[in-house]
């Protein structure tokens, strides 16, 4: 395995580890169980534990959901530099929520804390690749802008190809997804996530 592999896999395994360690911080300090936090957020108990124990790769929408229910947005589940002021994320030491079988990531390179959470996400799609993601929070904005290629834009019943320079906002809060419309090149597209009121019910 090459030397970039080997860093490339380090970096995940460390990310999946710190991701456990605030599952399990945020779900104890509430003083939950795990069947309790399964329910709330709808994740099984046995990914859960996987999680928690760093041997799971879960998906952005099992980590939303997650986060969701402790009620402190994706950023501050997977953020590995917690400086309150500022938050400087150095080029490739961002965290990869997401790899595609093409060679596509779906990176968040930054975010903010509750209540109101921002999310910039750098995603790239192989030839080919596409990514869904099920309705989130409601009142959730996102706004995309196409860096390269072609990108087809899915939400709801709705569907625009964007191309290279081309944006759109659009609602969160349904299912959409995101696919590569070209038919040999990558595309590359910048993302922002805005979900209100995050934590507004995790009390409960």
């Amino acid at each position: 395995m090459r030397q970039s592999s080997l860093e490339a896999r380090a970096g995940a395994d460390s990310i999946t580890q710190a991701i456990g360690g605030r599952v399990r911080q945020g779900r104890t300090s509430r003083g939950w169980t795990l069947d309790q936090l399964a329910e709330r957020s709808g994740v099984s108990r046995r990914m859960l534990v996987s999680i928690e124990q760093g041997s799971a790769n879960p998906s952005i929408a099992t980590l939303l959901r997650i986060s969701d229910a402790l009620g402190i947005g994706l950023p501050a589940l997977v953020d590995m530099d917690r400086s309150p002021e500022l938050r400087v994320t150095r080029a490739g030491a961002a965290p990869v929520l997401w790899r595609g079988k093409a060679g596509g990531r779906g990176v968040l390179v930054a975010g903010t804390e509750q209540p109101d959470v921002t999310e910039l996400w750098d995603w790239t799609l192989g030839p080919g690749e596409g990514h869904s993601s099920e309705a989130h929070a409601a009142g959730t904005r996102e706004l995309l802008l196409v860096l390269d290629g072609r990108v087809e834009l899915r939400v709801g019943q709705h569907a625009e190809v964007l191309e290279q320079g081309d944006s759109a906002s659009f609602s969160g809060d349904v299912a959409h997804g995101y696919v590569n419309a070209g038919t040999a090149q990558g595309a590359r597209f910048a993302l922002t996530v805005f979900e209100p009121t995050v934590g507004g019910g995790a009390a409960r």
